[in-house]
């Protein structure tokens, strides 16, 4: 088993339409570590850790996340791995 981190901005439609409420629980269904929060251009940005598999699964969920949000584009760039302490969603930047 591989562990992997990766940073992700998600664009689009993506703030009040509880996408990162969406994240959290769907990285915990998953296993996965990290944390998520808005950006201040509209942006939600995560970091996403833990089995590759797991991780890959997350990104092609997120490519639809909630009812209402609309996902234009997923940056998705390696992040170093942390010591994080399970999945939490962190304040606006």
């Amino acid at each position: 088993m591989t562990i992997l981190a990766r940073h992700l901005t998600f664009k689009g439609r993506v703030q009040r339409v509880f996408y990162r409420n969406w994240t959290v629980a769907t990285a915990q269904e998953l296993g996965l570590t990290g944390w998520v929060r808005n950006r201040m251009n509209g942006d939600v940005e995560a970091i996403v850790q833990g089995d590759e598999i797991a991780v890959a699964r997350f990104i092609a969920l997120a490519w639809d996340g909630p009812p209402a949000a609309r996902i234009d584009d997923i940056q998705d760039e390696p992040a170093e791995l942390a010591d994080f302490d399970g999945f939490e969603q962190r304040a606006t930047v």
